[in-house]
């Protein structure tokens, strides 16, 4: 069940020259204003202007920051904060330094399509707009209020905290946190835990508010699809057609209803909402719990089950030619404890002659739900929103986390936001109109500033 302690061991206040959200809504709209659209190939516009903004930020108030640059323009930002720079801090029970981290790119937006410009971080009926606003460029903002108010006014951790503001993460992240995992761990490398997105956020069930912590994520296998066969006139039978073979197999894969499966995450966010509908949660009316949560029904009805989805298909050159070759990708998302079986069954949908590449192929990980950040985490919120629940979930798409718990770091998404009950937010990622509620982005900064008071002592 969901951990929901009321305010028996609250964080004390900020003192009355503190305000961790004083700044929040204008560091969003400044982030936002920046391009940092992600195309996946190197055509876009890079990172290299928002870190150097953030980077500024963070001098400004005397944290140093390093740039690292993969390519030109894809450019992240690491800083170490508080403790004594070396990690010899640890934590409460003895954990590490704790890494702190978001990404500063964003996935593009078709300025047609909105109903303002996407990089122009306006202000309207109570929100910010733009491309970012909820992914992820608000807990970039919310994580730089709080720091900086933080460290003006002297409340800086004892506990060593790494900063860090990636490249590349809507891409996989391999310009990105996967560099600095690989080429510059020594940055890292004292970290035993991890917050970044995407978690913290509200729901409503049954009138209920329950705010859902990242404690999971899918594996990401995208995948490259190819038949070949042999070429000749369109005019002409032919038995080893390229484009037939591929779209079958595509086929199949786009309609295979793949079984319920409940990772030990989903078995308790389930619980929490078998108990307010006042019956139990099973695989078999798991699907149907799923559905209490509305809006975010689309993604949280992903993470009971594996999922393929063919996205792109090429082949041929002239109508009466058959071409040699015919290629489709699939977005493939495994559960953490199920990626064998999903191979296993991918494999027999895609049959015969027909190859499998990868573009990327990243593991799940999980994260038991226990322990003081998770504590943390709750008590923060609660503070916040006595009468709120407290629960984790699976995350159904793909973040940073991934690259990081390779360093062996528990991790978590928390990018607390208290939101409209009619608002569909999950439908703003990556989607149109995005925007983010000013009140929300406020309520966030306040609650990572009592996260911080309850997680950053010795």
């Amino acid at each position: 069940m969901p951990q929901d302690p009321r305010n028996d061991d609250p964080a004390a206040p900020s003192g009355p020259s503190s305000d961790p959200a004083g700044e929040v809504v204008e560091l969003c709209r400044d982030l936002i204003r920046m391009d940092t659209s992600n195309f996946g190939d190197d055509s876009g516009p890079g990172e290299r202007q928002a870190a150097e903004h953030v980077a500024a930020l963070l001098d400004e108030v005397g944290i140093e920051a390093e740039l690292i640059e993969t390519t030109p323009g894809r450019t992240s930002v690491v800083a170490r904060w508080g403790g004594d720079g070396g990690g010899s801090v640890a934590g409460p029970g003895g954990q590490g330094a704790l890494l702190l981290h978001g990404h500063l790119d964003v996935v593009p937006a078709a300025a047609e399509d909105w109903q303002v410009d996407p990089f122009s971080g306006e202000v309207q009926d109570g929100y910010v707009w733009g491309r970012g606003a909820v992914d992820m460029k608000d807990f970039d903002a919310m994580l730089l209020s709080v720091v900086r108010d933080r460290q003006r006014t002297g409340r800086v951790p004892q506990r060593p905290v790494v900063l860090c503001f990636t490249a590349d993460e809507e891409a996989g992240g391999h310009h990105g946190a996967e560099v600095l995992v690989t080429e510059h761990r020594e940055l890292l490398e004292d970290c035993t835990e991890a917050v970044g997105e995407v978690g913290g956020f509200s729901t409503t069930v049954r009138g209920r508010r329950l705010y859902l912590i990242e404690a999971a994520e899918k594996g990401m296998a995208w995948m490259k699809l190819t038949a070949r066969g042999r070429a000749g006139h369109g005019s002409m039978i032919n038995s080893d057609n390229a484009v037939t073979r591929l779209s079958g197999a595509v086929a199949r894969i786009g309609a295979h209803e793949w079984p319920v499966r409940l990772t030990p995450t989903m078995q308790v966010l389930l619980a929490a909402v078998a108990d307010l509908a006042g019956t139990e949660a099973t695989p078999e009316n798991a699907a149907q719990l799923v559905t209490e949560f509305g809006g975010a029904t689309r993604m949280l009805g992903a993470v009971i089950s594996n999922t393929a989805n063919p996205t792109m298909l090429s082949a041929g050159y002239k109508v009466n030619v058959v071409p040699t070759e015919a290629t489709a990708h699939v977005d493939g998302r495994f559960l953490p404890g199920y990626e064998d079986e999903f191979f296993e069954t991918l494999r027999e949908l895609m049959g015969d002659g027909v190859e499998l590449e990868f573009l990327s192929h990243q593991q799940p990980w999980e994260t038991p739900y226990d322990g003081h950040l998770v504590d943390a985490m709750t008590r923060s919120l609660l503070a916040e929103d006595p009468d709120a629940l407290v629960a984790p979930y699976t995350m159904s798409g793909g973040t940073d986390a991934k690259h990081f718990r390779k360093l062996g770091m528990r991790s978590y998404g928390f990018a607390p936001l208290r939101l409209p009950e009619d608002l569909d937010f999950t439908a703003l990622f990556h989607g149109v109109d995005e925007r983010v509620p000013m009140d929300a982005l406020e309520f966030g900064a306040r609650v990572l500033d009592r996260f911080l008071d309850q997680v950053s002592t010795g």
